[in-house]
């Protein structure tokens, strides 16, 4: 999938992808007005993960003002190559605040962080999809004092709710040349009704590309991939088969192998080496795995 000569540290190709080995934003600045229909990933969460140690990586900001300023500037690239009418979907979450850090226990509202970023660069706030999360794992999985039950019986003021994934979709308005158009034989009325819904109960949380094999020794230990629930349902509802999608944060290529596999044109970026390479192995797989079926 051509997209030009773009000045990267490396690139990998395929008959319906392209993945640059890049900074997200250096990479978008390179390409033209309107070259993207859709755009779906998960950004950097300020520090709560350890991607890389490159100066160019969003997550190794010294603080949240610091990240906020680069990730508008993204936004502001991705705004300019998006095709009038269309959408991105960003994946968030609130994150945890630490006393260590902030002196306080509590939470971030990182979603509001995202659509005031989003809305400075021209962005159009469209819908919120919130995605149930058990409780319970996320219990067990970090230990936060305000999921455990002993809190509880302690003193109730310092329990909370567990927090739940969200995806934000934003429009950049003008008129859309190639509307989505849906016919019912393809999308029936109930389909539509379900995924109507502001929250999606029944999406598998461990429905994801495996992540451990590209993860170096210094990264995060929770570090959780988006959903192939997620980027499917993202994709069948707002992009067009033939579409070009990009995920500036393509990580080991989950929005790629699902776009790929819906019969989409893929645009990735990645940083960080190991998942870069395993994004390349990932897409040559998908596309290897449906030329068997042609």
């Amino acid at each position: 999938m051509a997209q030009g000569t773009v000045d990267v540290i490396g690139e990998a190709h395929g008959h319906a992808w392209t993945m640059y080995h890049a900074d997200c934003v250096d990479m978008l600045s390179q390409l033209p007005e309107s070259a993207i229909d859709f755009t779906i990933y998960s950004p950097p969460f300020l520090d709560l993960f350890v991607y890389s140690d490159s100066i160019a990586d969003m997550g190794n900001s010294a603080d949240s003002d610091e990240f906020g300023a680069h990730y508008r500037f993204f936004a502001a690239e991705l705004f300019r190559v998006t095709r009038p009418g269309r959408l991105c979907a960003v994946h968030c979450s609130e994150i945890p605040r630490k006393k260590m850090v902030e002196g306080v226990i509590g939470l971030r509202d990182f979603p509001g962080d995202l659509i005031r970023w989003h809305e400075a660069c021209g962005w159009t706030y469209h819908s919120r999809i919130t995605i149930w999360r058990d409780p319970v794992i996320e219990m067990q999985r970090t230990k936060a004092l305000g999921l455990l039950y002993k809190q509880i019986k302690k003193d109730s003021c310092r329990s909370r709710m567990g927090m739940a994934d969200y995806v934000l979709v934003f429009r950049k308005d003008g008129e859309n040349d190639r509307p989505v158009e849906h016919r019912p034989k393809d999308f029936p009325l109930d389909q539509w009704q379900k995924w109507a819904s502001p929250i999606w109960d029944d999406i598998r949380q461990t429905n994801t590309l495996n992540v451990r094999i590209a993860k170096g020794d210094k990264d995060e230990k929770h570090l959780c991939p988006l959903q192939l629930d997620v980027i499917e349902r993202c994709l069948a509802l707002w992009s067009l088969e033939g579409d070009t999608v990009c995920s500036p944060f393509a990580g080991v290529g989950s929005e790629g192998v699902m776009a790929v596999r819906a019969g989409r044109k893929f645009l990735g970026c990645e940083l960080k080496d190991s998942y870069f390479d395993q994004a390349v192995i990932n897409l040559r797989n998908e596309e290897s795995q449906l030329s068997l079926f042609e």
